[in-house]
């Protein structure tokens, strides 16, 4: 995604760091809040949840830390929420390898990048080797 997600006017975006174990608990949380605000589904709201908490672990562990930057989204009659999370560590050098369903560098959920593309309605990401990672995702209500 080259542009930033369709932000909604009235809920704009938060932005939080993500450094240690209890910042990825506070995204999960955050992202949680604005699931329910956006009346998705409870199934819904659990696969963005799960996705956003291994994004949120993925850039604690291999990117060195990052942040988030989560809200409510609109896109002409369609409410959504996405989410941004963004490091500056590494990279990722196989981005096709790191896409397979299956893989895991291991440690975290063992969903992998693959498992939480699938989880949500639209997944971007955007990476180089020695400049970071940014994977947006949003899950839109239906």
């Amino acid at each position: 995604m080259t542009n930033p997600p369709p932000w909604a006017a009235n809920g704009g975006q938060q932005s939080h760091p993500i450094s240690g174990n209890s910042d990825v608990v506070r995204a999960r949380q955050l992202v949680r809040i604005l699931a329910q605000q956006s009346k998705l589904s409870l199934v819904d709201q659990t696969k963005l949840i799960t996705a956003a908490s291994e994004l949120a672990r993925n850039t604690m562990v291999y990117g060195g830390g990052g942040e988030l930057q989560a809200g409510l989204v609109r896109r002409d009659d369609r409410m959504g929420v996405a989410a941004v999370f963004q490091d500056s560590g590494p990279g990722i050098a196989d981005v096709d390898l790191a896409l397979t369903d299956g893989w895991t560098s291991g440690g975290g959920l063992g969903l992998g990048l693959s498992g939480a593309r699938r989880l949500v309605d639209e997944f971007y990401l955007d990476t180089e080797v020695g400049r970071g990672t940014t994977v947006t995702i949003i899950k839109w209500a239906r």
